[in-house]
């Protein structure tokens, strides 16, 4: 596994996210029923329907922690996607392109929520931005059952640190940073024909117990659990394909 991972922070509720920082997740699924079911029964949560066409959202104790939208074209994967804040998503998008990324979807209003768009760094791992509008992003983290981690797992991990150093470079190395996003090579855990791309982690307090619920409802282990320098993980596949980590710390 790589360096250049450091250690959150505890649980905490969520407020104003320095450019770069991971503030938001959503699934895009097949079937938005079925994934209520399966994350509501692996992590607790709560749901939310959506309204004015945004994602249903997964709620923790009252907060918002994720998104669950439905996948209106199946040629789309079926995937977990991060959000890195922003405070100019135009910006960032013409810093992505200058450093040899793509603009998947340009930025673009999501009603009074905020402004989003869709990226892929020169690797072609896909990512997104978020600039907060009514919606901040997350309103737990780092708590069991929420976002704590995303892996960006790369074929380079010297040419990642140079793009995303240049464009999250307070997030990541600034004063008093603690961030919560990594990059590893994809040969310490995925086989060589995976294609790089970030894993979203929620965090766990029992990693094995986890998993087995995982499995009950329907998912499947991808990865058996192995250690990093952040702690204890093992890669699901929930049961529609899209996969996610489990992290103990």
């Amino acid at each position: 596994m790589a360096e250049n991972r450091a250690s959150a922070s505890g649980g905490e509720h969520a407020g104003e996210y320095t450019e770069g920082t991971p503030c938001w997740v959503d699934a895009q699924l097949p079937d938005v029923a079925a994934g209520k079911r399966f994350y509501g029964g692996l992590f607790g949560w709560e749901f939310e329907d959506g309204r004015g066409g945004r994602p249903d959202w997964a709620r923790l104790r009252g907060a918002p922690v994720a998104g669950l939208t439905r996948k209106t074209d199946g040629r789309m994967p079926t995937v977990w996607t991060v959000y890195f804040a922003t405070a100019d998503a135009a910006a960032l998008a013409r810093r992505i392109e200058a450093g040899g990324g793509q603009l998947v979807t340009p930025p673009h209003p999501d009603g009074a929520l905020g402004t989003a768009a869709l990226a892929a760094d020169p690797q072609g791992a896909v990512f997104a931005l978020w600039r907060r509008g009514s919606h901040a992003g997350f309103g737990r983290r780092h708590e069991p059952g929420t976002f704590t981690w995303a892996e960006l797992y790369t074929r380079d991990t010297q040419a990642a640190d140079v793009f995303y150093g240049d464009l999250f470079h307070d997030a990541l190395f600034g004063p008093g940073a603690e961030p919560d996003f990594g990059r590893a090579p994809l040969s310490g855990v995925f086989p060589a024909e995976m294609p790089p791309h970030f894993l979203v982690h929620f965090l766990v307090g029992d990693c094995e117990a986890a998993l087995g619920q995982a499995v009950r409802l329907g998912g499947r282990v991808q990865v058996p659990p192995f250690e990093t320098s952040y702690g204890g993980v093992a890669v699901v596949t929930d049961d529609q394909g899209a996969s996610f980590a489990l992290l103990q710390r």
